[in-house]
C-alpha cells in the first residue's frame, strides 16, 4: 500500500511509539515529500512482502520457489530459503562457475537459447524479404495492368504483324531518362490535354512527349487501335508519331521533336515581326492541306478535335507541321458513334459541337476557320478584357463582313499588299464560321482554294494572262466561281474567268 503520512520525517515519527504507523516486524521507515509537506511511509524490508501497516503483515519470500529470483537452477545449484534470504549451495565449481555435479542437466539450455535466437533472427530475415519482394512486384503488376487496359497487347501483336510500321511502345523507364524525369525544365509547352516535354532517347534522336492529363473509359479500350491508325499516317505537313507508352494510368504519347515554336507565338508572340501575305497563305494552305489529309485521304477518317494556332508547328523556314492528337478521334461511321465528350480550345470552338456534343469532320473547318482570321487580323481568339462585342474574334469578324468593313480588321502589315486576295481570303474564313456545319466547305475544298490563291500570290503576272490562270487554278477556279455567284462575291478566279471571255 501507498500511503503518506504528513507531518512527520521518520527521525520524528519512530520516536513517538503511539503514533509510528509502521507497526509490523521486518517493516521499514521511508521519507517522503509532498507538495503540501514532509511526511513518512512503510515498506516491509528485503526478502519480505506483504502490509507493513499492521502487525505480522511483512511475511518471508520464498525466493526458491519464485523462478525470476532463483538463480541456483540455471547454475546446478540447490536453493534452500532462509528468514529474509536464500542460500545457493553448490559441492564442487568447475572453471566458469557452474556446479559439476548437476552439469548435464543443464546442458541443454544455452543450446536451446541460441537455437531460438537464431530461429528468430532467420524467421524476421525472411518476412523481411518476401514484404520486400512483394513491393517491388506489385508496380509491375500495376504497369501490366495499366498496359492491357490500353490495348497494349492487341497493338504490340499488330505491330509484330505489319511490317514497315515504325512505331514503337516505350516504357515509362525509357521516357523518364529521355526526359530527365519529366523534368520541369523540359516543358517546352502545355497542351489542352496534357503537358508536353523535350526529350532526348538513347538513339540521340529528339521527340516531344505528350503526358496526357485524362482518358476516359471508351478511350482506353479503343486506344491501341485508334494508335495503330494514327502511326500509319504520313504526310509532310503532319508531326510524326514515333510511338507510345502504355503501362501508365494515362498513356503517354511520343512525337517528333520540332524545335522552331508554333504558329500561336509565330504570329502574336512579337508584333514588331512583319509577316507577309504570301508566307500567312502557305502557312494556311500546308496547315489546311494536313487537315484535308485527315479527313479525305487517312483510312478510317481522322477527327483533330483541337485544331488552334498553338497546335501548328513552324519550322525555321515556315513549313507547317500540325500536331497533338491527345485530342483526335477516329471518324464515326454512324451516327451511334458520335463522339459526346467536349473537347477543344475556347475560342476555336464550334457553336453548333458545343450544341450537340457531335464532333464531325465540319467542327475541324470552323476551328480553321479561326485560325485563318488569326492570320489576316493577327488578334486572338478570345479577349477577355476587351469589350463585349471584341471578346471573340469570330463574332466580330462575322459582323463586320456583314457591313462589308473588312478593313477595319485586318492586320495593318498586310491590308495594303493584295486587297482582293484579302477579301478571297476573309470570305473563306466566313464560309468556314457559317453556324450550320452543312454550309461550311470541306477541308479538301479549303485547301484548294487556298492553293489557288497562293499560286496566284506566286505568279502575279498570270492575272494578266487568263490561259496561264486557267493552268494554275485548275478545276478549283470552277468551283469557286460558282461559290462567288452563289455569295454574291465576285472572286478572282471568277474575274479571271470572264476575263477571258471577253478576250474571245
Amino acid at each position: 500500500m501507498d500511503w503518506t503520512i504528513r507531518g512527520y520525517p521518520c527521525e520524528v515519527a519512530i520516536r513517538n511509539h503511539s503514533l509510528y504507523a509502521c507497526v509490523s516486524n521486518n517493516s521499514e521507515c521511508v521519507n517522503i515529500n509532498t507538495t503540501k509537506g514532509q511526511g513518512y511511509g512503510c515498506k516491509c524490508g528485503h526478502g519480505y512482502e506483504g502490509n507493513p501497516y499492521i502487525k505480522g503483515g511483512c511475511t518471508d519470500i520464498d525466493e526458491c520457489r519464485q523462478k525470476y529470483t532463483d538463480p541456483c537452477t540455471a547454475k546446478g545449484g540447490i536453493c534452500q530459503n532462509t528468514i529474509g534470504n536464500f542460500t545457493c549451495s553448490c559441492p564442487e565449481k568447475d572453471m566458469d562457475g557452474f556446479c559439476t555435479a548437476n552439469r548435464k542437466s543443464t546442458s541443454w539450455v544455452i543450446p536451446v537459447v541460441i537455437g531460438t535466437c537464431v530461429g528468430a533472427v532467420v524467421l524476421v530475415v525472411t518476412i523481411t524479404c518476401a514484404y520486400l519482394i512483394q513491393e517491388r512486384r506489385k508496380p509491375q503488376h500495376i504497369k501490366q495492368r495499366y498496359f492491357r487496359q490500353h490495348g497494349g497487347v492487341l497493338l504490340f501483336e499488330e505491330i509484330k504483324s505489319q511490317q514497315g510500321v515504325a512505331f514503337k511502345i516505350f516504357t515509362e523507364a525509357e521516357l523518364q531518362e529521355a526526359t530527365d524525369k519529366f523534368n520541369e525544365k523540359q516543358v517546352p509547352g502545355h497542351g489542352g490535354h496534357g503537358t508536353v516535354y523535350k526529350g532526348l532517347l538513347k538513339s540521340n534522336v529528339e521527340v516531344a512527349v505528350k503526358r496526357c492529363t485524362s482518358i476516359d473509359e471508351q478511350q482506353k479500350k479503343e486506344f491501341g487501335k485508334e494508335m495503330l491508325i494514327l502511326a500509319q499516317i504520313n504526310h509532310k505537313n503532319i508531326v510524326k508519331l514515333l510511338g507510345c507508352c502504355l503501362e501508365v494510368e494515362v498513356p503517354m504519347l511520343v512525337y517528333e521533336f520540332i524545335p522552331n515554336g508554333t504558329l500561336l507565338n509565330f504570329i502574336h508572340g512579337n508584333h514588331d515581326r512583319h509577316i507577309s501575305l504570301a508566307t500567312r497563305i502557305q502557312i494556311a494552305h500546308q496547315s489546311a492541306e494536313a487537315l484535308a489529309y485527315l479527313h479525305s485521304w487517312a483510312s478510317p477518317p481522322v477527327l483533330h478535335g483541337d485544331v488552334k494556332s498553338s497546335n501548328i508547328l513552324i519550322y525555321w523556314d515556315n513549313t507547317v507541321k500540325v500536331t497533338d492528337f491527345g485530342a483526335s478521334i477516329l471518324a464515326p461511321t454512324d451516327e451511334s458513334q458520335f463522339v459526346t465528350l467536349v473537347q477543344g480550345t475556347c475560342g476555336y470552338l464550334d457553336p453548333e459541337y458545343m450544341q450537340t456534343c457531335q464532333l464531325t469532320d465540319k467542327s475541324d473547318v470552323y476551328s480553321f476557320g479561326v485560325v485563318l482570321l488569326e492570320l489576316l487580323t493577327r488578334k486572338k481568339p478570345f479577349n477577355l478584357d476587351g469589350p463585349e462585342y471584341e471578346k471573340s474574334l469570330a463574332m466580330r469578324f462575322v459582323s463586320i463582313m456583314k457591313q462589308g468593313k473588312i478593313g477595319e480588321i485586318l492586320d495593318d502589315q498586310i491590308k495594303d499588299e493584295n486587297m482582293e486576295i484579302l477579301e478571297e481570303i476573309a470570305e473563306l474564313a466566313n464560309q468556314c464560321l457559317e453556324m450550320c456545319g452543312t454550309n461550311r466547305p470541306s477541308m479538301m475544298e479549303v485547301s484548294e482554294k487556298l492553293d489557288s490563291l497562293r499560286k496566284v500570290m506566286q505568279h502575279p503576272w498570270a492575272q494578266q494572262n487568263t490561259e496561264e490562270m486557267d493552268s494554275l487554278l485548275g478545276e478549283s477556279s470552277i468551283m469557286a466561281t460558282s461559290e462567288a455567284v452563289n455569295t454574291g462575291n465576285l472572286s478572282i478566279e471568277m474575274k479571271a474567268t470572264k476575263g477571258l471571255q471577253s478576250g474571245r
